[in-house]
């Protein structure tokens, strides 16, 4: 039997709708809403129905493949080609000042340049190691487009592959291989650093005071202001010693191939030249590619 209590707080619930008037005249029903634990759902519903709210979040798996795709694949496959190239220019450096950074300046400055882009130490240790296995060193000389002169650094175990791969990508791409261009660069200690907060008179007087013979303005792939100290070879851990000491961050020391005469080019031919600088460097054999390339400003 239903309690009394019960039944009356039922039947307070089923009442007849109140009537009231309106402006017409006419008598309206007011509705008089149950209470909650009245409420009834469909079977296959547990709680009621919610607003979905269309937004960017909607989109996040297709974002997220997007980055992926567009921005991680590409700095990963940069990346494993910078370790590659470090790998390379170990060997070098090892075949020609001994496997001894203590006495191999050119040595010790790209191991700082592998550690400072976190370098496996495995990999550093396995080029080191396999710079013993026969392998040959050469420098290709060309002119590419708009005149420019180009120094194409290789390491090699076949000669005659390389050369002709080499001659494929420049007549591919508007280059041909030219002798004596090497005349035009010399090769000098270079210490890279920083350009945001120094001034080019700030520069100058840290160059003279380093013993460095020039600073140059130049950018990173980031189009960041970088400051390029030149310096005889001799010279170049007093200089990277003395800026370090003075609060400078050191991004890069080591030997290079400096332009004594650049090329102007115009915006077509320096386009031309990226591309075949681009597919020169995407060669597995190429170490590094130096150009005296000048835009147009």
């Amino acid at each position: 039997m239903v309690p009394p209590v019960l039944l009356l707080r039922a039947l307070r619930t089923l009442r007849a709708p109140a009537v009231v008037a309106t402006s017409s005249g006419f008598p309206a029903l007011e509705s008089v809403p149950p209470p909650r634990s009245c409420v009834l759902y469909p079977l296959w519903r547990t709680s009621p129905v919610r607003t979905l709210q269309l937004g960017s979040a909607l989109c996040a798996g297709h974002n997220k493949w997007s980055k992926v795709k567009h921005v991680k694949g590409p700095k990963d496959e940069a990346r494993g080609k910078m370790f590659m190239k470090f790998g390379m220019m170990i060997k070098i450096a090892v075949k020609e000042g001994g496997a001894n950074p203590e006495l191999n300046i050119n040595l010790a400055h790209i191991l700082e340049q592998c550690r400072s882009k976190n370098m496996p130490k495995a990999s550093i240790d396995a080029a080191i190691k396999s710079a013993a296995k026969p392998a040959s060193q050469h420098m290709f000389e060309a002119r590419g487009p708009g005149g420019c002169l180009l120094l194409i650094e290789v390491l090699t175990d076949n000669n005659s592959r390389t050369h002709q791969e080499i001659k494929r990508l420049l007549t591919k791409n508007g280059g041909m291989l030219s002798d004596g261009a090497r005349h035009n660069f010399q090769r000098r200690g270079v210490v890279v650093v920083p350009g945001q907060n120094i001034t080019t008179e700030k520069a100058l007087e840290l160059a003279i005071e380093a013993g460095a013979e020039d600073v140059q303005e130049t950018e990173d792939e980031e189009e960041k202001p970088l400051l390029q100290f030149l310096c005889d070879m001799a010279n170049l851990n007093k200089v990277r010693a003395f800026l370090k000491e003075m609060g400078m961050e050191i991004m890069s020391a080591g030997l290079e191939f400096v332009p004594r005469v650049h090329t102007l080019l115009d915006q077509d031919h320096l386009d031309a030249a990226s591309t075949l600088i681009e597919a020169l460097n995407d060669y597995p054999d190429v170490v590094r590619v130096w150009d005296n390339i000048q835009t147009d400003s």
